[in-house]
């Protein structure tokens, strides 16, 4: 398994990358003396290069030996890293994000696929969980590492150590990883073909407006604390999130396969997420219940994205990889945009204390959506048991 080891280190990397910035973009602002809504962007440009570059680059790279891709990506990512350390104006680091984008959204998939492969089919699932459980550790230790070095020292020495990291993880993969022929990530042909069919595309709906209202108040959670109740620390509260984080995607196959309904847990997750953005602002002075709406949020949050790939597995076979990893894309371009629109909102005068009040309600929106799907799902059986029927007639 020291293979897939060096998988998860760069899998590690990318979590910490793609959530730590929400809590540095303070301290970014006050170097490049812009605003809060400004900073935000930097979160929207990475997840946006995220979200597109696996489709794109699936396509240009396909039947390429794996070792070669997962060295460039990496190379690509902490180049993307150390660029941005490096940057001398807000319009560079925005560049240097995109990079690291790339970087990342070419990686994590073919990581997966390159995990799956290394292992005999008995220990398969083990090692797709330490690798995606890189990404899920990474945010829940990472994240908290990040903004310790970034107290002190400062934000641009938590960039070098995501390099860092980067770095080992290629290095290592250069010396101990095979080299073996793989399927490349699903391209941007296939992932398209599955949104023809209407259920897939209204459940990666959800998907997209789940992580855009979640995702995009994550972007902002520093500015909302400071906001709301003067807390300079935001390290506590990511903490929770994480925490949270860890326990909904370790507890949430548990509960599919139990209830064996996961669009009825996705109702419920929405509930309790809408629940836990409402409450935000009234539980911060009640001390210790004040971590509670993070820790629920963030359980709901990384807990999400299990039934919704149920669904999808469920109704289409056939086409596992792309319909999943469809999913995935939407789930990172909808933080993209919720990050890009809770900058514009505030540009426009929206107060930040008010962020997890428009999040709240678009997640209710959401439920309303994913209501919809459930209500449906049981005529769609009805309409299909009928044809059977008539056929055997």
């Amino acid at each position: 398994m020291r293979k897939v080891f060096l998988l998860t280190i760069g899998m590690f990397a990318l979590g910490f990358d793609a959530y730590v910035i929400a809590g540095l973009l303070p301290n970014m602002g006050a170097t490049f003396k812009i605003s809060a809504s400004q900073t935000g962007q930097a979160v929207s440009v990475f997840t946006f290069c995220y979200a597109l570059a696996a489709p794109i680059f699936a396509t240009l790279l396909a039947g390429k030996p794996m070792r070669r891709i997962l060295v460039l990506a990496l190379a690509v990512f902490s180049l993307g890293n150390g660029a941005s350390a490096l940057a001398s104006s807000f319009s560079m680091l925005l560049m240097a994000r995109a990079i690291a984008g790339i970087g990342a959204g070419l990686y994590s998939p073919l990581a997966a696929a390159a995990a799956a492969s290394l292992v005999p089919m008995q220990k398969r699932g083990r090692a797709l969980g330490m690798t995606l459980g890189g990404m899920s550790t990474g945010t829940v230790v990472g994240v908290p590492l990040g903004l310790i070095i970034a107290e002190h020292l400062d934000w641009h020495a938590t960039l070098w150590f995501i390099t860092a990291l980067g770095l080992i993880a290629m290095i290592g993969i250069v010396i101990w990883f095979p080299s073996f022929p793989a399927s490349a990530p699903p391209s941007l042909r296939q992932r398209v073909a599955m949104m023809t069919n209407g259920r897939v595309a209204a459940i990666v709906g959800i998907t997209f407006m789940t992580s855009v209202a979640s995702l995009g108040l994550y972007t902002y959670i520093a500015t909302i604390l400071n906001n709301l109740a003067d807390i300079p620390s935001v390290t506590p509260y990511l903490w929770a999130w994480g925490i949270g984080g860890t326990v909904g995607s370790f507890s949430i196959g548990t509960l599919i396969d139990r209830t064996g309904r996961p669009d009825l847990l996705m109702a419920g997750i929405l509930a309790i997420m809408a629940l836990a953005m409402f409450s935000l602002p009234f539980v911060l002075p009640l001390s210790i219940l004040s971590f509670l709406p993070f820790i629920l949020w963030g359980a709901m949050g990384w807990g999400s994205q299990a039934p919704q790939q149920h669904e999808l597995l469920r109704l289409q076979p056939n086409h596992g990889a792309a319909v999943v990893a469809l999913n995935s894309s939407a789930n990172y371009l909808g933080s993209a945009i919720g990050s890009a629109l809770g900058g514009i909102v505030m540009l426009a005068g929206l107060a930040p204390s008010r962020l997890p009040f428009a999040a709240g309600c678009l997640v209710l929106v959401t439920l309303l959506g994913q209501w919809a799907v459930v209500s449906s799902k049981g005529n769609y059986g009805k309409v299909r048991k009928n044809k059977g029927n008539q056929t055997e007639l």
